[in-house]
C-alpha cells in the first residue's frame, strides 16, 4: 500500500532543542528513509560509516560535513552527497535543520 499524499512543512516540522540533536522520521521504506534532523550550534554526529549513499539537505543553518578526511561547509539551501562507505561526520556551525535522505538501493 502507498502512504498518502501528504505535505511537511520543513522549517516548522522539527524545533532547535538547546545543547541537543533532534530528529523526526517522515518516511521509513524498504528503499530509503527519509529523515528531518536539528542540531544546536556545536551538535553533531560523530565520524561513522553507512553502507548506503545519503543527501543532506540544509533547510535552515549552517553545517561543516566532513567525508573521508574532507571538510565540506554546507548552509541553507544548499545539498550534498555522502557517498556510501566513506566515512563521515557533521558538526553545526550555526543551529541547523537538515533533511537527511537514505537511499538503500
Amino acid at each position: 500500500m502507498l502512504p498518502k499524499p501528504q505535505i511537511w512543512q520543513l522549517d516548522s516540522s522539527i524545533q532547535i532543542q538547546p545543547e541537543a540533536v533532534v530528529s523526526r522520521t517522515l518516511i521509513n521504506q524498504k528503499h530509503g528513509t527519509v529523515t528531518l534532523f536539528s542540531y544546536d550550534q556545536g551538535q553533531g554526529l560523530s565520524e561513522h560509516t553507512t553502507p548506503f549513499d545519503a543527501l543532506v539537505q540544509v533547510i535552515e543553518g549552517a553545517l561543516d560535513i566532513t567525508i573521508s578526511g574532507e571538510v565540506f561547509p554546507v548552509q541553507t539551501g544548499e545539498m550534498i552527497l555522502m557517498p556510501a562507505n566513506q566515512p563521515h561526520a557533521l558538526k553545526a556551525v550555526l543551529p541547523t535543520r537538515m533533511l537527511l535522505i537514505m537511499i538503500r538501493s
